[in-house]
């Protein structure tokens, strides 16, 4: 980003530029941004991209970035083989069948929850214990409208009290730990679960694992019909004529179809638009694609908070700084409420 603000400063903007959620909106609103209006008009854009994506996607009714996947990051990872020798036999369902399964799994030697100690990682999980203890609708009223009266809610005690189980699962050298590294502790039979966006599923598949042979992809107890998102998207900035054929021809290799499931195949996430068929996706990839077109028809795909698709950035690191403290034992549950409620007012 600061590579991008000095070039675009300096009258030397790139063509495209990679980028998530209220970033874009930010560049959106300093006029710097090209109009993609043309090739999206043209080859239907409005119809098949989620509206919930087309919120960054656009900017004042104008189309300036597209969009390459959609990552959720309501997931849970299990390895089957730990899971069966634990004497699990089903997926959890719900939070209390979650935790009981997880409590097996650590009563017979192996590590629980497989998870990283970063910010954004327990603000990840985070977003699917909210979702999955006070719903969509709470999701929405406290974490995207920042409505202070639902933050200082027993429902939001109740999510920092579930926060506080998921403490108890994890192994104590987490902290500072790669997303990945935690992945590899599911792949390698060290650990049961991990609570991780579909990115992990790349790592998996990196490992010639098998989803429902080797391991199971499932939606947080508790929030299967709700997909929290984020998506990766390239924004195209204001070039000289000479380059804006360019910057269409991407843009619209960037949206086909072929381009679109050949590319979320591998990295785990699904197309960023309705249309695509999902041949030749994995039993994870068509479960994703499935749930996301069922999100996107309820209204129940709401944007990741952890992963800047909530609210803007000074927002977000205020949440993080909260939960991230909670998670550590800096504050116990009720105390979290109070400065969740504060940082946000802040």
């Amino acid at each position: 980003m600061t590579a991008v603000r000095a070039r675009v400063t300096a009258g030397n903007p790139p063509t495209a530029v990679q980028m998530l959620g209220f970033d874009i909106t930010d560049w959106g609103k300093q006029g710097v941004v090209a109009d993609l209006n043309d090739v999206a008009s043209k080859e239907g854009w409005d119809k098949t991209v989620p509206a919930a994506l087309q919120k960054f996607s656009k900017y004042n009714g104008k189309w300036i970035a597209s969009p390459v996947n959609v990552h959720s990051t309501n997931w849970v990872w299990a390895n089957k083989e730990v899971l069966a020798k634990a004497g699990v036999t089903s997926e959890p369902k719900t939070w209390d069948e979650f935790m009981a399964a997880a409590q097996k799994v650590q009563k017979a030697g192996f590590i629980a929850l497989a998870h990283g100690g970063q910010p954004w990682q327990d603000a990840t999980l985070f977003d699917g214990v909210a979702i999955s203890t006070g719903g969509v609708d709470y999701y929405r009223k406290a974490l995207i409208d920042l409505d202070q009266k639902t933050i200082n809610s027993p429902t939001t005690e109740k999510v920092f009290q579930r926060m506080s189980q998921l403490r108890k699962l994890v192994d104590k050298d987490f902290s500072g730990r790669d997303w990945n590294v935690a992945s590899g502790m599911v792949i390698s039979g060290k650990a049961g679960f991990q609570m991780m966006g579909d990115w992990a599923k790349g790592e998996f598949i990196n490992a010639k694992k098998v989803p429902g042979k080797d391991f199971l992809c499932f939606r947080t107890p508790g929030t299967q019909g709700v997909v929290s998102f984020n998506s990766d998207q390239f924004v195209m900035f204001k070039v000289g004529a000479d380059k804006s054929a360019a910057q269409a021809k991407l843009a619209s290799a960037i949206m086909d179809p072929g381009f679109q499931s050949a590319f979320n195949v591998v990295k785990g996430s699904v197309p960023a638009r309705t249309d695509v068929p999902d041949t030749a996706f994995d039993a994870c990839g068509k479960k994703g694609m499935k749930d996301l077109a069922e999100a996107n028809k309820n209204n129940t795909l709401v944007g990741s908070m952890a992963h800047g698709h909530a609210v803007p950035a000074s927002i977000k690191n205020a949440i993080y700084d909260v939960v991230t403290r909670h998670f550590n034992g800096q504050l116990d549950d009720k105390k979290a409420v109070a400065a969740l409620a504060a940082a946000v007012k802040q």
